[in-house]
């Protein structure tokens, strides 16, 4: 039997043409084109002309977009697919960033990172994608990067404060009942009483803390994050909000720190017009996105809405008739008689496969269950990534299958 050459050891283990191996419509080279043609001078100013050369904004935008579309959000990881994968080393351009340097732009550049985020929409528009004939809103949990043991709460404040001053307290008898010419007590407790007493003068900062906040309890890794209500359970994490078309393209992505839905709409779809230049013809939601305000808004700025509230929202999954109620609102009585006309029913049926897909894929194929950095502001920089990169495949496979 006649086998083919095998020889780990030799010198040149790289193809001439990456090309010849991956295959021309490989994503790394679609991303490759894509953030070619992007503007990113605002990026390029925020470094000056001291110190070392830093590595090309354009090709960590490449390598982190390419990372979070294969679901590696991680750091350690991205630097050592840099080392292994073709297609990384490709858009690398052969060079390999250590994790330090990767995790430092992208906490650095959240402003601009965003600004990509807003150029890939205006690029698929243009495309021809991202009509917003019909966009839903659609909300879901995703956990800190935080113990929910270490959580500072008032009663556990004060019990951590008695527990300290009992501690000292032992430390002190022992120091007393010891020999005074040995006083072990004194040699080998001190350092630990120095500490005790270093976090009982901390105790006021971390109650003054918690106040300001408002909460009842407040972590101590990740003071941004918040409990929030995921399902029949309690979360440590964000809310993160995005609005979808009707061809699945992500056309506005926010984070924030509500507990309720309700609150996320309006800001939502403002974002919408910011980033598109145009107000969205229909807009949906689920119950969570209810309320009179959120009526009233979508009118006055003359968007068709499709947003149920809790009775009418059971009527339409359950198939159960709701039970009628007094209208607060001339608002709330006109969405409720449109939901319940066939057309209105039609539109609304449409939100669950435009807005939950979305969500399934940035959770369950790329890995966005919980984040990797801490604060409001660098979780949102890891979305702003996650979300850009996910239109970047729409495109992608749009272009493969007009190809």
């Amino acid at each position: 039997m006649r086998f083919l050459p095998y020889d780990p050891e030799q010198g040149y283990l790289l193809p001439p043409s990456v090309k010849d191996v991956l295959g021309e419509d490989h994503l790394c080279f679609f991303i490759h084109r894509v953030v070619e043609r992007l503007d990113l001078r605002a990026m390029e100013a925020a470094y000056g002309e001291e110190g070392q050369r830093p590595y090309a904004p354009v090709m960590m935008v490449k390598v982190w977009l390419y990372a979070y579309a294969l679901g590696i959000t991680s750091a350690h990881r991205l630097e050592q697919r840099l080392k292994e994968d073709l297609a990384f080393r490709y858009l690398a351009g052969n060079t390999a960033p250590d994790y330090w340097t990767l995790n430092d732009f992208r906490r650095r550049q959240g402003r601009a990172l965003n600004d990509v985020f807003t150029q890939v929409v205006e690029l698929a528009r243009a495309m021809g994608m991202g009509r917003l004939g019909h966009v839903a809103v659609d909300a879901t949990r995703v956990a800190a990067n935080a113990a929910r043991h270490r959580v500072d709460s008032p009663q556990k404040l004060r019990e951590e404060r008695a527990r300290i001053r009992r501690q000292i307290r032992q430390w002190q008898q022992a120091c007393a009942a010891s020999d005074p010419d040995e006083a072990p007590g004194t040699q080998v407790g001190k350092p630990a009483v120095e500490a005790l007493e270093k976090r009982l003068a901390e105790l006021p900062q971390r109650l003054q803390k918690l106040r300001k906040s408002g909460q009842t309890h407040l972590s101590r890794t990740d003071p941004d994050s918040r409990f929030l209500k995921q399902g029949r359970k309690f979360i440590l994490g964000y809310t993160v909000a995005t609005a979808t078309t009707e061809d699945h393209l992500i056309v506005e992505q926010r984070v924030g720190q509500e507990s309720s839905d309700n609150e996320l709409l309006l800001p939502v779809v403002e974002g919408v017009q910011q980033r598109c230049g145009a107000w969205p013809e229909k807009v949906s939601g689920d119950s969570g996105f209810y309320s009179d305000a959120n009526l009233q808004g979508l009118e006055a700025r003359g968007i068709d809405g499709y947003v149920p509230d809790p009775y009418e929202a059971r009527e339409i999954n359950l198939g159960k008739r709701a039970r009628r109620r007094r209208w607060q609102h001339p608002a709330h009585q006109r969405m409720v008689n449109k939901l319940r006309s066939p057309r209105g029913r039609a539109v609304y049926a449409k939100r669950k496969s435009l807005a939950e897909p979305v969500f399934g894929v940035l959770k369950q194929q790329r890995g966005l269950r919980q984040f990797r950095l801490r604060g409001l502001a660098q979780v949102a920089v890891e979305v702003t990534l996650a979300t850009t990169a996910f239109n970047l495949t729409r495109l992608w496979r749009r272009e493969r299958r007009n190809a």
